[in-house]
């Protein structure tokens, strides 16, 4: 008999796909998770021995990320999880680069960008697409992670450099990160942008975003912030994270539609 199997997009979704369908809900999450990372690392950074505080910080991440690469769909706990590691983890590898090692921030920021595009076109030239629609394959969840990292520690150093090399301040960095963010958006709606070109440039924009306006928050007066406990930033932003992701987890990205047919079995 002849028999056509076809697989839906929603089925496809569901079985393959590994990160959340992009919607309003995503983007709010994502930049809280921006804030809540930017603030944290700096709360544990004082309020703990960095001896301590930095090795239990890159334990439970690669604890997340092993986690996340075993299971095999998208679970809004578990991604989220990751994302809220990746942010106090690209932040602490922000501030290595620039407190530890003496480097500037604009040197910082170049070098993050260089990184940045190195892995996109590695990514590219093995996968030919760098589409979040397509993060069902282990080496393509390895390219999509790495390339959030690195995005993460882009926009800690690109949001530290405007608020203290420029001398903008916390919240006119914020400000004006949020100008970039809008940009892919209203390019993508309006303007025929690629949504893939949008999708990252938003992404990336995110993170001094959140940075920024959550520096803002926690920062002392005499740092033109208003001075908020940054525990206290911390714990309010991560309330709202696992509320989202509680009642807002969200669907799988929806995977390209694919149809697979048999020959004639007997």
């Amino acid at each position: 008999m002849n028999k056509s199997l076809s697989v839906t997009m929603d089925q496809a979704k569901e079985v393959l796909a590994k990160v959340p369908e992009i919607t309003l809900y995503f983007w709010i999450t994502k930049l809280l998770t921006t804030g809540m990372g930017e603030v944290a690392s700096d709360y544990l950074f004082e309020n703990l021995n960095p001896f301590i505080s930095a090795p239990l910080s890159v334990l439970i991440f690669v604890a997340a990320m092993i986690l996340q690469f075993k299971v095999r769909r998208y679970i809004p706990g578990v991604y989220w999880l990751v994302v809220v590691m990746v942010s106090i983890f690209g932040t602490m590898a922000a501030d290595v680069v620039r407190v530890g090692l003496g480097i500037p921030y604009i040197a910082s920021t170049i070098f993050f960008i260089v990184s940045l595009a190195v892995v996109l076109v590695t990514w590219y030239s093995k996968e030919k697409t760098l589409s979040v629609h397509s993060i069902f394959t282990p080496r393509r969840e390895i390219f999509y992670w790495l390339t959030v990292l690195v995005t993460f520690a882009l926009g800690t150093a690109a949001g530290d450099m405007t608020a203290s090399s420029m001398h903008l301040g916390y919240l006119s960095s914020g400000l004006l990160f949020t100008v970039l963010l809008v940009i892919p958006a209203i390019g993508y709606l309006l303007l025929g942008f690629n949504e893939i070109f949008a999708f990252w440039f938003a992404y990336i924009m995110t993170r001094p975003v959140g940075a920024s306006f959550s520096d803002w928050l926690a920062a002392s007066r005499s740092h033109g912030g208003l001075g908020i406990d940054k525990g206290l930033v911390s714990l309010v932003l991560l309330i709202f994270i696992i509320l989202l992701v509680v009642f807002r987890g969200g669907s799988p990205a929806k995977s390209v539609e694919f149809k697979v047919d048999k020959e004639k079995v007997s």
